[in-house]
């Protein structure tokens, strides 16, 4: 192992590489800067490794240095992408790129020199005026027939993050085996091979024109748009958290029909520094405060919320108590497939060709939704590519009605290819004005689908472990729960454990092995008790963690006994974390 003079001295030659005449004036300075500060601290952060061009792009803080975020290490993932769709696509007599970005700091400058690179690459550019959210990006890449496209976002991330997330030609992020093989191309590239400025004359920008054919796609969305009619004056409260939302949402909101909605001027400002929130999630409670403050004052139906690059979003309602209560993201999948399989059979549209698809870490009631009403269903690992990659396999013979994963992101319709805040808010607001015609709330539709289908209770736990010896530790947990499951969880009998790393499902009582079927394997293990209860591991791709995801299946017959299911439900998912030491 290197010491950490060691260590200090392979970070300085790195950085001493930094100050040839390759890098900008700017870039050295701060390097220079880094070099002469006595304390190494953020000497070593910055070059200590190189950021990684993983499966899902770039992500990492902002500032010099081979691990972070500025336009050499984007120069070198555009420049290997570049050289990749010349290999794949060189028979063209175009190859096409769109181009997007979201409120963060140097996103813009970002997304601008990613055009100048695929410009000076003799690849086409199709690059938006401004701030754009992902589905949009997701959309023109399929409209405008683009070979790729990227859009420069941290999504959620703290506001010292940005981040490059690469498309293929069918919208969707990019999957086996190209995104191995780009990985092996950025690799290659070095500071000196990347080509700056390109013909400005490949580069076009997009504009309105682009938002009102997105805008006429979301409207299709609707499923009923009488109701929407009928409660078009639905008080609906919208945020963007600074975000890409801020014009596209309520657009969208008002084509579906709905007149009557309220922002959050201070969350309206658009802005890389998020001067209102700690963390722009709309899955944690503190980033919808203003929202919801403002719902209570105008005594709004709903409170919706997207993240920065709007594929997420936040969803809050009005309990029977009358407080405001942020649905959780298998909430919120759950009464999106719900709503589109009932009205679709009510409207007798349901033509039994249609799929249904959610990811394996996402709660089971979706599942039991779709076989009660003979809709197709499928299971795929976390990330929206995956959802994506089912609907191109099916492309043709099926119909996909709805997607959807337990962190906050939903897809209503296939013109998206990934997660979609704008088409859902849309939709959700829709889900809302239902119920109110059906004289209820949208808690109350919850609670009535936990009676009709069975109720749910899901919680996560995360598990840090740091350093070397955590990932050690993490690898071990891993190995222990394969080769030593628990026999009984919360008091039931551990009846099917699948293992990802091999898809292979093994019934534990009988020792009936089943192959599971999915294309590649991941490091995740489930266990199913017989009471229905479920645990899915999984240790994250990115951070020090290993994640622990439960879901209890119960019963409810009355809606006023909900208080009662749910606290009776989380002690025993306590009493579960407490039998595995979490």
């Amino acid at each position: 192992m290197a010491t950490n003079q060691e260590v200090l001295n392979q970070v300085k030659q790195k950085a001493a590489e930094w100050l040839t005449d390759v890098y900008d004036e700017a870039t050295k300075a701060d390097v220079r800067r880094m070099l002469n500060n006595a304390d190494s601290t953020e000497l070593v952060d910055s070059f200590y490794r190189d950021l990684e061009f993983g499966t899902g792009g770039l992500r990492g803080i902002m500032g010099a240095g081979t691990n972070r975020m500025n336009i050499y290490t984007v120069g070198a993932a555009t420049q290997g992408l570049s050289n990749y769709l010349k290999k794949e696509f060189g028979n063209l007599s175009e190859i096409k790129v769109a181009i997007a970005y979201d409120c963060r700091n140097n996103s813009r400058l970002f997304s601008e020199t990613s055009a100048g690179i695929f410009a000076a690459n003799g690849i086409k550019v199709y690059i938006f005026e401004d701030l754009r959210p992902t589905p949009e990006l997701s959309f023109a890449v399929r409209e405008l027939g683009c070979q790729s496209g990227i859009i420069l976002t941290a999504s959620h991330n703290p506001k010292e993050y940005n981040g490059y997330k690469a498309y293929w030609d069918d919208g969707s992020q990019i999957v086996s085996p190209h995104d191995e093989n780009i990985i092996d191309e950025v690799s290659k590239v070095a500071a000196a091979d990347i080509k700056f400025n390109g013909d400005q004359n490949l580069i076009t920008v997009l504009g309105s024109e682009m938002d009102n054919l997105f805008l006429e796609k979301v409207k299709t969305v609707s499923i009923s748009p009488e109701v929407v009619q009928r409660q078009k004056d639905l008080k609906i409260v919208y945020t963007p958290i600074h975000g890409t939302g801020v014009r596209m949402i309520p657009a969208a909101l008002r084509a579906f029909g709905f007149t009557n909605i309220f922002n959050v001027p201070e969350q309206d400002v658009v802005s890389g520094e998020f001067p209102t929130v700690i963390s722009p999630n709309p899955e944690e409670t503190a980033a919808l405060e203003m929202a919801i403050a403002k719902a209570v004052e105008v005594d709004a139906d709903v409170v919706l919320a997207s993240d920065p690059d709007a594929d997420r979003l936040g969803v809050a309602v009005k309990n029977d108590k009358g407080k405001f209560v942020i649905l959780n993201g298998n909430q919120t999948a759950l009464v999106f497939i719900y709503y589109i399989i009932n009205q679709r059979k009510l409207s007798n549209k349901l033509k039994g060709n249609e799929f249904v698809v959610k990811t394996i870490v996402t709660t089971e009631l979706i599942a039991k939704i779709a076989e009660r009403n003979k809709v197709d269903f499928y299971d795929v690992f976390t990330g929206f590519k995956f959802i994506a990659e089912v609907i191109r396999d099916l492309e043709g013979q099926k119909v996909y009605i709805g997607g959807g994963e337990e962190s906050f992101g939903f897809m209503p319709a296939d013109f998206v290819r990934d997660k979609d805040a704008v088409s859902s808010c849309a939709l959700m607001a829709e889900i809302v004005a239902w119920a109110k015609d059906q004289g209820k709330s949208l808690y109350e539709m919850l609670l009535d689908i936990y009676m009709e289908y069975g109720f749910s209770r899901e919680k996560m736990k995360y598990v840090v472990r740091k350093g070397k010896t955590g990932a050690e530790e993490i690898q071990q947990m891993m190995v222990n729960f394969r080769t030593n499951p628990p026999k009984v969880l919360g008091g039931s009998r551990l009846k099917i454990v699948k293992d990802y790393g091999v898809n292979i499902a093994t019934n534990i009582l009988t020792g009936e092995k089943t192959p599971i079927n999915q294309k590649i394997t991941s490091e995740v293990l489930q266990f199913f008790t017989e009471d229905g209860t479920k645990i899915s591991v999984r240790p994250s791709g990115t951070e020090p963690k290993i994640k622990f995801y439960f879901e209890l299946a119960g019963s409810l017959t009355n809606r006023a006994d909900y208080d009662a299911v749910e606290k009776l439900a989380d002690e025993k998912i306590d009493a579960i974390m407490k039998e595995l030491d979490l």
